[in-house]
C-alpha cells in the first residue's frame, strides 16, 4: 500500500515517533495580548504542561528507554528552562516551534525572520540548544519559512502533509527532509477545549480520544510505515490519558517490532537511504505555485 516503503533499521516493521509541542501558556498571550496576564485559568492550563505533564512524560520515557522529540517555542524556553533542560539532559531532541507560537502566515518575511531568529537565540542562550528540526505553529509553513530553514541549515521540517512517510523537499535545488504530520494523529481535535482561541469541540474520554491513534499505528505497522503523533503535554500528558499511553507503549514495545526514535534520528536515517539510492525516497518540488491560481483565472462560473 506504500509506493515507496523504507526498510527500517534492525528489521523494524514500523518507525515510530511521539512528538510533543510544549506550547505552555504561549497560546493565550498570543490570542489575548491586552489582558492575557489576568486570564488565570488558561494560563494555569498551559503551565500544566511544563510543570506537571513533562516530568510525568519524561519519567515514562526514562523507564522504557525511549528518546523522542519535543518542539518548544522560544518564549517557552525562556519561561520554562528547567523543563527544556530536563528534556535535553535525558537525550531527547528539542526543536524550533516559533517564538510565541506566532502564525507565519500573518507576518511579512522580515517579521518572520525576526521571530525565527529570536527563537533561535532563546534556544542557544537559555539552554545551549541548536535546533535542527522545525514545526510551524498551527502547521502554517510558507515559502518564507522554508527559506529560513535553509539559511539556518536545518535538517528537517515537520509541518506538511504530503505523504504517509518521510519524503524530500526540493526547494529550488536545495533539499530538506519532510517528516509529515496530519490532523488525524494530532491530539488537538479530540482533547482541546479552548474558548479564548475559538475552539469549542467536546472533549473525548481518554480511551475514545486515543483510539484513533492506535488504529493509525496498526495501519502503518501493516505496511512498514511511519507512525507519527503530534501531542501537547497539557492535553495528552494529563493523568488518565497518559495512563492509557503508558499501557499502549508497554504492550507495543513487548509485542511489535518497532523503532521508536526522535524525528532527528529518523530524518538522518532516511536521508542516508536516499543518498544510497536516490529513487528510494519521494521528492516534492517547491514552490508548488508562484502565484495563486485564482489570480490567473477570469471566470469561475
Amino acid at each position: 500500500m506504500l509506493r515507496n516503503p523504507i526498510k527500517w533499521p534492525n528489521g523494524a516493521k514500523c518507525a515510530c515517533a511521539i512528538t510533543f509541542d510544549m506550547d505552555a501558556d504561549s497560546l493565550i498571550h498570543l490570542a489575548r495580548p491586552k489582558n492575557s496576564h489576568d486570564r488565570l485559568y488558561p494560563i494555569s492550563m498551559g503551565r500544566y504542561g511544563p510543570d506537571v505533564a513533562v516530568p510525568r512524560i519524561l519519567d515514562t520515557y526514562r523507564r522504557l528507554g525511549l528518546k523522542q522529540s519535543f518542539f518548544v517555542p522560544g518564549w517557552c524556553v525562556e519561561q520554562y528552562p528547567a523543563a527544556v533542560e530536563s528534556m535535553l539532559e535525558q537525550g531527547h531532541e528539542v526543536g524550533h516551534h516559533g517564538y510565541l507560537h506566532e502564525d507565519p502566515l500573518t507576518h511579512s518575511y522580515e517579521q518572520q525572520a525576526e521571530w525565527f531568529g529570536k527563537a533561535m537565540d532563546a534556544h542557544k542562550r537559555v539552554v545551549g540548544n541548536t535546533p535542527r528540526g522545525y514545526r510551524a505553529p498551527v502547521y502554517n509553513i510558507n515559502q518564507g519559512v522554508l527559506d529560513l530553514l535553509l539559511e539556518y541549515d536545518f535538517q528537517y521540517d515537520s509541518s506538511m502533509m504530503g505523504d504517509d512517510i518521510p519524503y524530500m523537499l526540493d526547494i529550488r535545488g536545495h533539499h530538506l527532509m519532510e517528516m509529515p504530520v496530519h490532523w488525524g494523529t494530532d491530539d488537538w481535535p479530540p482533547f482541546a477545549h479552548f474558548d479564548e482561541i475559538g475552539y469549542m469541540m467536546p472533549v473525548k474520554s481518554p480511551s475514545s480520544g486515543l483510539q484513533g491513534f492506535w488504529e493509525e499505528f496498526e495501519a502503518h505497522y501493516e505496511v512498514g510505515g511511519f507512525w507519527h503523533c503530534i501531542w501537547h503535554p497539557f492535553l495528552t500528558g494529563r493523568l488518565a490519558r497518559w495512563k492509557q499511553v503508558e499501557k499502549w507503549l508497554e504492550s507495543t514495545l513487548e509485542n511489535y517490532d518497532v523503532w521508536f526514535a526522535s524525528l532527528g534520528e529518523i530524518a538522518a536515517y532516511v536521508r542516508s537511504v536516499q543518498e544510497e539510492d536516490s529513487g528510494s525516497v519521494r521528492v516534492d518540488k517547491l514552490p508548488y505555485y508562484e502565484l495563486p491560481p485564482a489570480s490567473r483565472a477570469t471566470d469561475f462560473s
